[in-house]
């Protein structure tokens, strides 16, 4: 009915608009519709005060407050039962006041149970392996972007520029650059404060093309904190897989102030502070990575104690020591070695061993069982001195040495045969020495008037070798030759420690007390490419070349080791490495 009823009124309005055109019974007609007055009415009133709060309602709050709600009916209707059981009469005042005294007790108890229920929940979560390593990883990301450019530069890995963006904006532009030479500034601080010596990369833009073409060295960063500052770097040795991690040993720097040593495990990651801390008791002298066993890493100490720690576990105990050893060292260790040797039938059956070299005259291959045990490989026995007698001087009868064993102060195999080594001692003399014969001495090198800190052989030329010592000098040494080849001695000072560059034959690095000096024997025999003062402030007492990278590592007597950047030291290719003897050896020398 209703849709009808509209039709029928759509219709009629229709015909009215059709004869609504020139009908007099239509007329238009302006109308003006009134509209009220306003008025506006002024009303005091308090000011409005407006407030943002927030809360935030966790999961462990949720369960808690279930908890105290499951826990408070209960405790309640224990109060109830013990004011209304047990009998039908009504309570005494006295008995009114002690269930009174009682259910507000049991009251009181809920809120104090279900705080300390949270507080051991809140402390088994810090406490947990979960959160510890997700703070590492996060400390790491941290520190990777602090140190991205010279982390880039050390990986050889071009640092990227991002271009200056104009705005139309004038007043922005000029405040964001006022706030990046703000952070400029401040990281120059940080770094200056970081370690000493530290040289900007920037800085070598003000150069001139001679300089900066000539061979340098630039400090990248240092790796040093609270707890290594007052030691002094003994030993430096890099994981034999992965790349990024090094360890450290460190023991007191004066005899006088023994102190507890320190052996640490750094993470290219993280240059603020060390992925492992071994606490020892004794300073640690000498440091080396496990080849099989990765995560193994040997320390050992002044008091001649052997160790052996596992690494992936955050255990700071020693997995395996020498204490238990009858045979143990009763010298300082200065050096150990993780060595690779064939000891089957068969050719490619290969062990390895870990050999030591220590202040008592004993050369050690110990074993790694259940305990720390070792075996005699040599026993490093003085020599007589020949005396020149003079004329119409009597002869004297030759005093007997207070020792008969030559303290060993350092060792190297041989790269290619591991069953031939070379032994320094603290009389200046190398022993070229056989695994497989016990106290077997194949030659004697006589050319240093001090103690022999390091000897190393040249990893391309191996007939080649090195040696340093207290007397001042470097020799290089022809295996088949007991006259030293060349002997290098540029500045009066102690020479600490050598090595030779993984990436050249011709190149290698000396530490001399405050100087480093860089060889390049295919330019000069005669002057060093590069002689650089690190630190004067400290001593540099070990070396360590990176693997894979133009780097250098430098350990000095205040517990720091800076990285510093080579640049402009071209490595000659394969053809001219057979070159090598020619250069060092006169014709017919050898």
């Amino acid at each position: 009915m209703l849709g009808e009823f509209c039709r029928e009124r759509n219709k009629i309005y229709a015909d009215i608009c059709k004869t609504k055109a020139g009908s007099e019974r239509f007329e238009e007609r302006m109308v003006q519709t009134l509209a009220g007055a306003a008025k506006n009415k002024e009303v005091q009133c308090e000011t409005i005060i407006m407030e943002d709060k927030g809360m935030m309602v966790t999961s462990w709050d949720l369960d808690n407050s279930l908890d105290a709600s499951e826990i408070e009916p209960t405790s309640r209707a224990e109060g109830f039962g013990a004011t209304t059981g047990g009998s039908s009469k009504s309570p005494t005042t006295k008995e009114q006041e002690q269930t009174v005294s009682v259910s507000s007790d049991r009251e009181s108890a809920v809120p104090v149970r279900s705080q300390e229920e949270e507080k051991c929940h809140s402390e088994a979560i810090l406490t947990s392996e979960n959160l510890k390593q997700d703070l590492v990883i996060m400390e790491r990301i941290l520190m990777e972007n602090i140190f991205q450019p010279k982390l880039a530069a050390y990986r050889q890995i071009p640092v990227l520029i991002e271009p200056d963006i104009t705005s139309d904006r004038g007043d922005t532009a000029t405040a964001s650059e006022e706030d990046e030479e703000e952070e400029h500034d401040k990281e120059k601080k940080d770094e200056g404060k970081e370690g000493k010596g530290l040289i900007d990369p920037s800085m070598t833009i003000n150069k001139t093309p001679e300089e900066d073409a000539a061979p340098r060295l630039e400090q990248l960063w240092s790796y040093t904190c609270d707890l290594t500052s007052g030691h002094s770097v003994s030993s430096m040795a890099w994981n034999k897989v992965n790349p990024d991690l090094l360890a450290i040993g460190y023991r007191e720097f004066d005899s006088k102030d023994q102190k507890k040593g320190l052996a640490c495990c750094w993470s290219l990651k993280n240059p603020m502070w060390p992925e492992r801390i071994f606490q020892c008791d004794h300073g640690v002298t000498a440091v080396d990575f496990s080849l099989a066993s990765p995560n193994l890493l040997a320390v050992g100490t002044s008091s001649g104690s052997v160790a052996v720690y596992d690494v992936r576990s955050r255990n700071d105990a020693a997995f395996l020591d020498s204490s238990a050893s009858l045979n143990k060292h009763t010298g300082a260790v200065w050096q150990l070695r993780w060595v690779e040797q064939e000891r089957g039938a068969t050719e490619g059956d290969k062990k390895e061993r870990l050999m030591c070299i220590s202040a008592d005259g004993r050369v050690t291959e110990w074993l790694i069982q259940q305990r720390l045990d070792c075996i005699d490989l040599m026993k490093l026995r003085r020599t007589e001195r020949e005396k020149k007698k003079l004329p119409g001087e009597k002869e004297r009868k030759s005093e007997a040495p207070i020792s008969q064993q030559a303290a060993g102060m350092c060792f190297d195999f041989h790269p290619e045969d591991t069953d031939i080594y070379l032994a320094g001692t603290d009389e200046g003399h190398i022993y070229q020495c056989s695994c497989s014969g016990k106290e077997q001495i194949l030659g004697t090198y006589r050319g240093h008037k001090g103690p022999v800190y390091r000897v190393a052989w040249n990893p391309s030329s191996t007939d080649m070798f090195l040696s340093c010592s207290a007397d001042w000098s470097t020799i290089l040494w022809h295996r088949d030759s007991q006259t030293p080849l060349l002997t290098f001695s540029s500045v009066t000072a102690f020479v600490h420690d050598i090595m030779w560059s993984p990436k050249s034959a011709f190149i290698f690095a000396a530490v001399k007390e405050s100087r480093v000096e860089i060889w390049d024997l295919s330019v000069s025999i005669f002057n060093p490419v590069i002689s650089h003062t690190a630190n004067p402030e400290a001593n540099l007492t070990s070396i360590l070349f990176a693997k894979n990278t133009n780097c250098l590592l430098l350990g000095d007597s205040l517990g720091g080791v800076g990285v510093w950047e080579l640049f402009n030291l071209d490595a000659p290719g394969s053809n001219k490495v057979g070159t090598l003897h020619d250069i060092v050896c006169p014709v017919g020398a050898v």
